[in-house]
């Protein structure tokens, strides 16, 4: 039997190698999907994006139950979280999407092959060959084309290695108590995340360390904001312009040092979260076979197609240079990538419209330019802001808290950016990406009709705030 020759190999799972694997598969290409680990569906869907959606969706589930008389709802006094519920719960989602994984890979006619895929050198006769390692025992495979989709790992502090106190996204998932008290280092969406589940769930003590001047700090400044008002009202102690020096065990918990203002402090939990970003997972793939791929900090630079500097090698997913890591981004660059492949008409990514979410209470989506980067950037900016307090169905589901911010370009009413904090941000965005995609204006979203009484109505009120016209405020 002749060998087989795929037209795309991907090394990895992940939301960008499974999203990619399936278009591949609908556009008729020959894929082969490798992955190291026994389940499909790498970091985000087992130790990432949906188990932690999961355990946040219980969390607010329990703060309405704490809020149920406001609701006319009489529950018991001193109801409190059912924490193995909670986690099985959380697995059995997991569990259930790992096997639509699996369905939808022959689904698309997609071949499966465990192991870790590494680089062999430079095509020959226009056919790469991937060397895949499964516990020792080897194989060659070859393709047209292939994807390097390898994600990332969690980031540990030198010194630090994660157990059962020192957590990563990992260890934190897999709790067999809701800790007391809880210091987690780093203010982006995993700390601020995992900052309001275990404060939701009844962790008393919470305090979040953040080395730059602002939690949050890639939202837009009043974003970052509302949000260090909204934690210090939830009883979250955040921390900024604070320097970790050394993670210290203790015979109960953890004792956190850090700096501020040249001063050192010390604060004490049962529990730390290290959570100061993610490191691409490129090592041992083979980058050094092929020096022709720009290589910077571990992260693969590509062009807007995904391409490296090498035809037919493409890098998607959290090992990109210069994107954020973020699985939707990686999703969408998977299928640019296999779609050029195919050499189907797709526009290439564009950075400025890929929203960011992040599930905290209260939720935040944000897309494009912040208004001080707008300004950076040289933009004249009109901005609308529109607070939710001022909206119905905000009342109705008793969620005041936070705001729509709209910048746009005061020449035009070009939309630059959409910020949102409060409830259902992380849906709620999807209309200014759209409106951006299609480079619609402030003035367009005015005339847009959004139902009522809604949320999104936040963002009607918000556009014609930009032109000092909103309805409800």
């Amino acid at each position: 039997m002749p060998e087989t020759i795929y037209d795309v190999a991907i090394i990895g799972s992940g939301p960008a190698g499974y999203t990619a694997a399936i278009r591949g598969g609908q556009l008729g290409l020959k894929v082969a999907l490798i992955e190291k680990d026994s389940k499909l569906g790498g970091t985000c869907l087992h130790v990432g994006c949906i188990p932690t959606k999961a355990l946040l969706f219980s969390a607010e589930i329990f703060d309405h139950v704490k809020d149920a008389k406001e609701f006319g709802v009489d529950i018991p006094e001193g109801s409190k979280p059912n924490w193995p519920v909670v986690q099985d719960r959380k697995n059995k989602i997991v569990a259930k999407h790992a096997k639509g994984l699996e369905f939808l890979m022959k689904k698309n006619k997609v071949t499966t092959i465990p192991g870790w895929g590494r680089l062999t050198g430079p095509a020959k006769n226009g056919v790469h060959t991937v060397e895949i390692d499964n516990n020792g025992q080897k194989q060659n495979i070859q393709a047209k084309n292939l994807l390097l989709a390898t994600g990332s790992v969690a980031r540990m502090l030198p010194g630090a290695k994660a157990d059962d106190r020192i957590l990563t996204n990992i260890e934190i998932l897999a709790l067999n108590e809701i800790p007391k008290s809880l210091v987690i280092i780093g203010s982006g969406a995993v700390g601020v995340e995992f900052a309001s589940i275990y404060k939701s769930f009844g962790t008393a003590d919470v305090t979040v360390l953040e080395m730059l001047p602002r939690i949050v700090p890639v939202e837009d400044e009043e974003v970052s904001k509302e949000l260090a008002r909204v934690f210090r009202k939830r009883a979250i102690n955040t921390i900024t312009n604070a320097s970790v020096k050394e993670i210290k065990k203790t015979k109960t918990g953890v004792a956190v040092t850090y700096s501020v203002d040249g001063k050192d402090q010390t604060v004490e939990a049962e529990r730390c979260l290290v959570a100061v970003g993610r490191a691409p997972r490129t090592e041992g793939i083979g980058l050094e076979k092929l020096p022709q791929i720009k290589v910077e900090r571990g992260f693969v630079h590509t062009d807007g197609f995904m391409q490296t500097g090498v035809p037919g090698i493409y890098a998607i997913g959290d090992i990109v240079a210069g994107m954020p890591q973020l699985a939707h981004a990686g999703a969408m660059e998977g299928i640019v990538a296999v779609t050029k492949i195919a050499g189907k008409p797709v526009q290439p990514i564009k950075k400025t419209l890929i929203p960011g979410a992040t599930y905290c209470h209260p939720e935040i989506g944000s897309v494009g330019l912040t208004e001080g980067k707008a300004k950076e950037a040289g933009h004249q900016v009109k901005v609308g802001k529109f607070p939710f307090t001022a909206n119905s169905r905000a009342s109705i589901v008793g969620q005041h808290e936070g705001f729509i911010k709209i910048v746009t370009d005061a020449k035009y009413g070009e939309i630059l950016g959409v910020h949102i904090i409060g409830p259902q941000a992380t849906e709620l965005i999807a209309e200014a990406v759209a409106a951006m995609q299609m480079e619609a204006t402030a003035e367009d979203l005015m005339a847009t009709i959004h139902a009522h009484p809604t949320l999104s109505e936040a963002m009607l009120d918000a556009a014609g705030a930009v032109y000092g016209m909103p309805i409800n405020t």
